[in-house]
């Protein structure tokens, strides 16, 4: 396994627990999307994955190797988007000169082409650019880096709906079999046609942890009138078509497609049912 979360206990203080004997592993070759309510701790378990906070308590091991060593090794194959950060007012070649040396596996070519789908050019000026801009910017400069892992904080956020679409399409063309991309947000719709991977946590519980492949072999999410409703559903809730709804998909043999907001939806409100479904 590429991420190893063992037995992790955190708190910012006494009275606030983020963390109790939590355990959770990553593999390689996906694209995992990070789920959980406000205040549940996903930005913390990112900062524990790259060593930028120390448990309490257990260990996370990249490769095998304990992150809060931070030896140069191990952070040259990740990188962190922070959702908040500051960049320096230079120009993006001056900051790629002072910070690529970190990264031995630096592409310009990737740079180049993330640029490209952003409607960017290497020319510009990180001090001049709008929020938008600049986090684009980042992300094009994280993808560069071609680390083995990457980890994103609300990347969407402050980004238009057009920048969106490019989001995800830069995020695809720079995935391979050997990385592994962990994306935590609030805003399902911006994602769900991009992972390969679902993991919905609620403080020191994973509700959920599995592939997209698997959670469509399980379940069916579809849009019914409410006179279509047979009391077969797993969840149902009000759209503007009647009700959005999970089935169980019995046959197991066609995949749909998956609607990221009614599973996450459905997993908070019944999570011992979902998991049934899962055998688990």
């Amino acid at each position: 396994m590429m991420m190893e979360i063992k037995n992790v206990s955190f708190g910012y203080n006494r009275k606030q627990t983020v963390f109790d004997d939590f355990s959770l592993t990553l593999g390689e070759g996906s694209v995992y999307g990070l789920l959980g309510r406000n205040g549940t701790g996903k930005s913390t378990l990112l900062y524990l994955m790259t060593g930028l906070l120390r448990p309490h308590r257990g260990e996370v091991l990249y490769q095998g190797v304990n992150v809060f060593l931070r030896r140069p090794e191990t952070l040259s194959q990740m990188f962190i988007v922070p959702e908040e950060f500051n960049l320096p007012k230079v120009s993006l070649k001056q900051f790629v000169s002072l910070n690529r040396p970190f990264y031995p596996r630096f592409s310009d070519e990737l740079l180049r082409s993330c640029l490209r789908d952003f409607d960017m050019n290497e020319d510009i000026h990180l001090g001049e650019l709008s929020m938008g801009q600049k986090k684009k910017a980042y992300m094009c400069f994280a993808l560069a880096t071609n680390t083995q892992l990457l980890v994103m904080d609300e990347p969407s956020n402050g980004l238009d709906i057009p920048s969106k679409s490019q989001f995800r399409r830069v995020v695809a063309s720079g995935m391979a079999e050997d990385k592994a991309v962990i994306i935590s947000t609030h805003q399902v719709r911006d994602i769900d046609s991009l992972l390969d991977h679902v993991v919905i946590i609620d403080g020191s519980r994973t509700l959920l942890n599995r592939s997209v492949a698997d959670i469509c072999s399980h379940l069916c999410f579809t849009e019914l009138s409410s006179g279509e409703l047979t009391g077969d559903e797993l969840f149902t809730q009000p759209s503007v078509h009647g009700q959005s709804v999970i089935l169980p998909n019995r046959l197991g043999e066609e995949e749909g497609t998956l609607n990221l907001e009614l599973l996450f939806n459905a997993t908070l409100a019944h999570p011992e049912k979902m998991a049934q479904v899962f055998g688990e």
